[in-house]
């Protein structure tokens, strides 16, 4: 199908204006019962400060492109859906933790290095698969995360509320703030995360491999610090923020034109990513990323045919340019085999190195017998494993993983260490969308992951030299 003819906004002739983007049909967007309240809150974002600058979002872009060449390897995760009230800092200092404790362990096995992005600072409204939810005899809208309206099944509560995008900016804000505070102040020390990690392998009875591994760390930390390395080295760390930019009005808001290159950039995330069911060629979502100079992120699911995805990326990334678009891959642990080797043969054909991360969360999601939204971790590694045996089967490179995790010990996902079943689900079932890898699982993924990534061949070093 052809795109769609948009018109651009008068001000910066390069972005869709917002009216030629609704007549697009945006899916998943909410309705507002108060237009003119809707236009107030766009105005206030659109006068605030930049969540994030430009050349982060350039500097991210190159570190990308050194992953698209098999230099370095991505590490994505977060929250599912953050919430107001999980803008705490135990709660983002627990998500970032389990994070860079994962990095430490997928460093040292690639031996190259991990771009680290969270799955936060934006990431707080979530497309729904029915507009309404129904108990009893009660008919409500469907929660559509903290950015749209509320959980509690309430009529006030389920009101799509246009304020609570200013909720979003603040509640953004205030995690950033605090994520560069805790990378760059001595949180990240290297140390301290390999700490974690060892302790988790000693006691939660991993395999003697794990074990190996973290003795292997150990030995090359104490080699470094016997040759004097900088302490700065160990101490921080550059990490990125990323969303699925589903909310057109709220993205739109906070597109800017860059000073320096008088280009757009969408300024509330470094990285945003498409939806598996917002990707259409001609709607809204493709429309507005076109127009943005951030590296750029599409979900693709089974249902994507080799066409449909050579055609987004011929769309969204005309000029081959190195670290635009990242490829996130949620085929499902029984059809990752299948399904993804034609799609990355015919993007390979187009002659684009794109970045190839895996999202094995999505795809293998189901519901229990009592009840509870979950996924099996088994299914979680499987899908990993199909798409490490792809990549290995056509010579390409396993860029990354994106996961949904937390730092908390929760309840979410059956199996693991843990070995978490169904009928332990009700314990600490926290999240108010989709389940969550908790923390011991989330290291036992970096460290199968790990596995994988020292049995590959090893990559050309010549990423010596850029900052990681």
């Amino acid at each position: 199908m052809r795109p769609k003819t948009v018109t651009v906004d008068a001000v910066t002739d390069t972005v869709p204006s917002l009216d030629a983007l609704h007549a697009l049909r945006p899916v998943q967007q909410p309705v507002y019962d108060d237009p003119e309240a809707v236009d107030k809150v766009l105005g206030q974002l659109r006068s605030l400060p930049p969540l994030v600058f430009a050349g982060e979002c350039d500097d991210l872009k190159a570190k990308l492109a050194e992953a698209a060449q098999g230099r370095a390897f991505i590490l994505q995760g977060g929250d599912c859906a953050e919430t107001f009230d999980a803008v705490t800092a135990s709660s983002i200092r627990g998500r970032l933790r389990v994070l860079l404790s994962m990095a430490v362990v997928l460093t040292y096995a690639a031996e190259v290095p991990v771009v680290k992005i969270g799955r936060i600072a934006g990431q707080f409204a979530k497309p729904r698969s029915a507009e309404w939810e129904t108990r009893g005899d009660v008919t409500l809208p469907a929660y559509r995360g903290d950015a749209v309206n509320g959980f509690d099944f309430t009529v006030e509560a389920r009101r799509n509320d246009p304020g609570r995008l200013l909720q979003v900016y603040n509640a953004s804000a205030a995690t950033l703030n605090l994520v560069r505070a805790f990378t760059k102040g001595g949180f990240a020390d290297l140390r301290s995360m390999h700490s974690w990690n060892a302790d988790f392998v000693r006691t939660a009875h991993v395999s003697a491999r794990y074990e190996q591994i973290t003795a292997e760390i150990d030995r090359a930390l104490a080699f470094m610090i016997a040759c004097g390395v900088e302490d700065d080295a160990f101490r921080t760390v550059d990490f990125y923020a990323s969303h699925e930019a589903l909310l057109i009005d709220y993205e739109h808001a906070l597109t800017r034109i860059d000073s320096r290159t008088a280009s757009a950039y969408n300024v509330g995330g470094h990285l945003l990513w498409i939806g598996d069911r917002t990707r259409q060629l001609d709607g809204a979502h493709v429309e507005l990323m076109k127009a943005l100079r951030n590296p750029l992120g599409v979900k693709v699911g089974p249902s994507a045919s080799p066409a449909d995805v050579v055609a987004l990326v011929e769309a969204l990334d005309p000029d081959h340019e190195p670290g635009r678009l990242t490829l996130i891959c949620r085929m499902g642990a029984s059809q990752v085999r299948s399904a993804l080797p034609p799609i990355i043969e015919a993007v390979e054909a187009t002659g684009r190195k794109v970045c190839w991360v895996c999202d094995p969360m999505h795809g293998n999601t189901f519901s229990s017998a009592n009840g509870y939204k979950t996924r099996s971790f088994a299914d979680v590694t499987e899908e990993v494993d199909g798409f490490f045996d792809v990549h290995a089967s056509l010579g390409t490179w396993p860029g990354g993983i994106h996961v949904e995790l937390t730092g908390d010990d929760v309840t979410e996902c059956v199996g693991g260490v843990g070995e978490l079943k169904e009928e332990d689900l009700a314990h600490r079932y926290e999240t108010l969308c989709d389940p969550r890898l908790n923390r011991t699982q989330s290291l036992e993924l970096a460290f199968m992951v790990a596995d994988r990534l020292s049995a590959m061949e090893r990559r050309p070093m010549d990423f010596v030299g850029m900052d990681f």
